[in-house]
């Protein structure tokens, strides 16, 4: 959970620094967070891959292929976003283009993207980090990273921002150096001796078969997020069609509403690891106890949650705002629609990290497309057009989609075919 506020910090430091240059600078960043996910999406599917393989072979104590695993993927992974960060780079423009809005905020939007772009092998590289340690269950050292991380981050960030008169390209630079530099230092302790799972050279010679086998898991989790990524865009897209200021509240909202949702995400994080372990122990009982363990958990915190937010939205928004009572407004309705929902996400997070942590990434990729394009996506079309409510159809469309895709990943929980192990029984060395 720390290590998911922490992460979320990022966000929050940027936003707060960003947002004292202008509304323009905030909606700037939250319309190109999408595209930064799109193409993080793919590395997050193979550090789904890595966690539920890796885990799984923990559970048998077969460290020889969780280290096969581990130099598979950060091959891979290294491979690919640097081809990404270099594609992405140079088509920056291209890519903003493809969102129609107010041209200073496009601008803008393309110099913080370009400059993120360059930070795609650090991306990748840090994730195939978590998902060897999160394998393993070891959750505190990346923690670690992250804080020491997040604490540069925010020392940097109005250095960069005012005292280098960078603006918001600024706040990329700051967040490219403060990460980079402990994502350096993790990837150099993968290949120490002293690690359970370390890579040596032998590790990480590509085996197509293994390869294979990582990404008939990597590749349904990655095409459900950058589903999703994709439909953040166009949702982008319908909220900047209600005004500058109102992309700016929804960005705000968004950066208060990760943080709440934190304890949640550190749930269906960790219970990815448990759920792998124990099914490659063939301990199944166990699993289905800490899918049900984690529901009442986040379902508790997520509660809490909520109820904070009805009360301090007012204050909680206003650290954010500079001088614009629109964006205020508009921020304030937001959060208060939307924290009402917050119990839903805290069960949609417990049953991705079960379907991922499974192995069944099939599952989670069906959620994550079907939320947003099966149900969000058509229910704001279908509220703008049909209904008076103005910007808060889109919050609307939210809430009820959070609500039929958690119905629909509960039934498929108690078809019980994720309790199905993903790993070959017989060794792939």
């Amino acid at each position: 959970m720390f290590n998911n506020f922490i992460q979320t910090l990022y966000n929050l430091a940027d936003t707060y620094w960003v947002g004292k240059l202008g509304s323009n600078e905030v909606a700037a960043m939250g319309l190109v967070f999408p595209f930064i996910y799109l193409i993080i999406s793919i590395g997050m599917g193979m550090n789904v891959a890595g966690t539920a393989l890796i885990s799984q072979y923990v559970g048998t104590n077969d460290t020889g292929n969780a280290k096969l695993v581990a130099g598979q993927i950060f091959t891979f992974s290294l491979i690919l976003s640097t081809i990404l960060g270099i594609v992405g780079f140079f088509t920056t423009d291209h890519l903003v283009g493809i969102v129609k809005g107010d041209a200073a905020v496009l601008d803008l939007s393309s110099q913080y993207l370009s400059i993120m772009f360059l930070d795609m092998p650090v991306v990748f590289l840090f994730f195939v980090y978590n998902s060897i340690k999160q394998g393993q269950g070891d959750t505190y050292t990346p923690m670690v990273l992250n804080v020491c991380g997040v604490l540069l981050n925010i020392v940097l960030d109005p250095i960069f921002i005012f005292t280098f008169d960078l603006g918001i390209r600024g706040a990329a630079i700051a967040t490219i150096i403060s990460r980079g530099i402990f994502a350096a230092y993790a990837i150099i302790t993968l290949f120490s001796k002293k690690q359970p799972i370390n890579l040596t050279r032998k590790n990480l010679k590509l085996k197509k078969d293994l390869l294979f086998q990582i990404l008939k898991v990597a590749m349904p989790a990655s095409i459900g997020q950058s589903a999703a990524a994709f439909g953040f865009i166009i949702l982008n897209a319908f909220v900047l069609s209600y005004g500058t200021a109102t992309l700016a509240a929804f960005t705000i909202g968004n950066r208060i509403n990760s943080l709440v949702l934190m304890p949640a995400m550190g749930i269906g994080s960790s219970i990815a690891t448990i759920i792998g372990q124990n099914l490659g122990a063939g301990k199944n009982d166990r699993a289905k106890l800490a899918f049900k363990t984690s529901v009442y958990l986040s379902t508790l915190f997520m509660v809490a949650g909520c109820t904070i937010l009805l009360i301090a939205s007012r204050n909680v928004v206003g650290i954010f705002v500079k001088d614009d009572p629109e964006v205020l407004k508009l921020g304030i309705r937001y959060l208060r629609l939307i924290c009402v929902g917050l119990p839903l996400m805290g069960i949609f997070q417990t049953l991705i990290g079960t379907f991922q942590g499974s192995g069944h990434t099939g599952y989670s990729m069906t959620m994550e497309m079907g939320r947003l394009w099966g149900l969000r996506i058509p229910m704001i079309v279908l509220f703008r057009y049909f209904t008076d409510w103005g910007s808060d159809s889109v919050w609307y469309s939210m809430l009820l989609s959070n609500l039929f895709i958690c119905i629909l990943g509960y039934l498929i929980y108690l078809k019980g075919t994720w309790q199905q192990k993903v790993i070959h029984e017989k060794a792939v060395i």
